[in-house]
C-alpha cells in the first residue's frame, strides 16, 4: 500500500483509500479489515493506521494485516500544535480520500485542508452524551444514569470541537431493563459494526 498513489480495484474503478485513527483495541479497525477482505466493503483500501498509543491491540491488528502504522503519542510532543502537525504530516504523505477516527481519543487541531475529509464514530446519539471525556464506558454509564430508553451510534464530520461536527448518520438500539455499561456497550458496538462501513461505502459512492 504505497503512499499517495492512485490504484484501481478489480472492477476497474479507483480504489477509495482511507486512513484509520485509533487509540486502543482496534475492534472497529478489525471490522473494516475483515469487510474489505471478504468483499463486503469493495473498492476500499486502508492506506495507513495512525495510533495515539504504541502498545495496544489495534497496532498489532494493523501490523498483522500488513498495514503501515504510524504511532504518534501526545506525551512525546511538547504541545497539541506539534501533535497535530505530526498527524497532518502523515495524512499529507499518504493522502487518503477519507480519514476515519475509530476509537480515537485524542484532541488534535484539524487544518482547513482536511476539513470535510475526516469522520468520527461515537457510541451514543449525538448531541447527547458527547464532548470531552465522553468515550467508551463513560458514555454508557451516562446513558444509563440518565434513564434513557434508547442509545446507538453516530458518525459525524470532524471539526475542531469534541463530537461537534455535522451528523452524517445515526442508528439506534434499545436500552433494556437491567442493562449494565457492558451489556449496553455490546449492543452499541453491534450497531457500530454495521453503521461505520455503510457510511464509508456511501461516501465512496458519492465521491466516485
Amino acid at each position: 500500500m504505497s503512499r499517495g498513489r492512485e490504484r484501481r480495484h478489480g472492477g476497474g474503478g479507483k480504489v477509495f483509500r482511507i486512513a484509520v485513527m485509533i487509540s486502543g483495541a482496534g475492534t472497529s479497525l478489525q471490522n473494516l479489515i475483515d469487510r474489505i477482505r471478504d468483499g463486503r466493503l469493495p473498492g476500499v483500501e486502508i492506506c495507513v493506521v495512525i495510533s495515539s498509543r504504541a502498545s495496544v491491540e489495534g497496532v498489532r491488528r494493523a501490523e498483522a494485516a500488513g498495514m503501515p502504522v504510524d504511532v504518534i503519542r501526545v506525551k512525546d510532543l511538547p504541545d497539541v500544535d506539534r501533535f497535530s502537525d505530526h498527524i497532518t504530516l502523515t495524512l499529507d504523505a499518504y493522502m487518503p480520500d477519507l480519514v476515519v477516527q475509530a476509537g480515537w481519543l485524542c484532541y488534535w487541531k484539524l487544518p482547513h485542508r482536511w476539513m470535510g475529509k475526516v469522520i468520527n464514530i461515537h457510541p451514543a446519539l449525538l448531541p447527547k452524551f458527547g464532548g470531552k471525556g465522553m468515550f467508551g464506558r463513560h458514555v454508557h454509564d451516562a446513558v444509563l444514569a440518565a434513564g434513557e430508553t434508547e442509545s446507538g451510534a453516530t458518525v459525524h464530520w470532524v471539526d475542531n470541537e469534541y463530537d461537534h461536527g455535522k451528523v452524517i448518520a445515526q442508528r439506534k438500539c434499545p436500552v433494556v431493563a437491567g442493562d449494565t455499561p457492558e451489556t449496553l456497550g455490546e449492543r452499541v458496538m453491534a450497531v457500530e459494526r454495521e453503521l461505520l462501513p455503510d457510511v464509508i461505502a456511501e461516501i465512496r459512492r458519492q465521491r466516485g
